[in-house]
């Protein structure tokens, strides 16, 4: 578990690794089995900066969103946002199936990719900085829960739908991987279930459940991965982590700006 917890760090994360890993089928069955803790680990570092910027430098509400922006950014090295561009670009194209995931693997952006992330990160800025504005002690535990979330679901994909072609990162994982995998996911969610309950807040409480209700729902919208592209690709799978977020920084925002505001 230890080995698949680092392999997600290098596959990930922009965090060097100094040692060779091995990427046997039990490592990478294993890392697929930590994308929960991977995620978690992430979004408390992502509390952790937030707070850091907000209580203990001189920063403005709107610098600090900018700078908790790009270490998001800084923090995978952009890996998803590769996806997200390169997914777009093909989506929107309107082409049949296998025109695109050619344009998935065409090295060239294209207009649609650039429009879609501008959207994307002008977005997230604009729900970090709303955050800050109405920050409270339970709103880096929200923030702490979005990463938590977004891996578990992508783990969750990779193991659930088909993909769209025999090669690439998504079909490596998938042959190492398979359903059986997921048995350990519940059992994350059931440790988040106690240590809120633990905590005994309503609001942070009633948060979780909204955002994991938003992610139950995403899961139906991305179901049209098979129809759009035949099934997940690597890029595939990166602009659905993408997504996602979007959506529950989204369901954050709001739940500050309506109930905990």
């Amino acid at each position: 578990m230890i080995r698949g917890f680092f392999i997600n760090l290098q596959f990930f994360t922009s965090i060097p690794i100094p040692f060779q890993l091995s990427m046997d089928k039990q490592a990478v069955k294993r890392s697929v089995q930590m994308f929960p803790i991977l995620g978690i680990l992430q979004g408390l570092l992502y509390a952790s900066i937030l707070y850091g910027l907000i209580q203990w430098t001189p920063f403005t509400p709107l610098a600090s969103a900018f700078l908790f922006t790009l270490f998001t950014i800084i923090f995978t090295g952009g890996l998803h946002l590769d996806g997200w561009i390169d997914t777009s670009d093909a989506f929107f194209s309107y082409r049949e199936k296998e025109k695109r995931l050619e344009i998935m693997k065409d090295p060239r952006v294209g207009a649609f990719g650039v429009l879609s992330v501008i959207i994307l990160l002008s977005s997230r800025f604009f729900f970090f900085y709303e955050v800050t504005l109405f920050v409270q002690p339970s709103s880096y535990f929200l923030v702490a829960l979005v990463p938590f979330l977004s891996r578990s679901m992508m783990g969750y994909f990779l193991l659930s739908i088909q993909t769209a072609k025999k090669e690439g990162l998504g079909y490596f994982l998938q042959q190492a991987a398979d359903k059986t995998a997921l048995w350990i996911y519940p059992f994350y969610f059931f440790i988040v279930f106690i240590l809120l309950a633990i905590f005994n807040k309503d609001a942070l409480f009633g948060g979780f459940i909204l955002l994991l209700v938003i992610v139950f729902l995403a899961t139906f919208f991305f179901y049209k991965i098979r129809s759009w592209f035949g099934g997940i690709t690597g890029d595939v799978l990166g602009a659905s982590v993408e997504g996602a977020e979007a959506v529950l920084w989204m369901t954050v925002w709001l739940l500050h700006y309506f109930v905990m505001g």
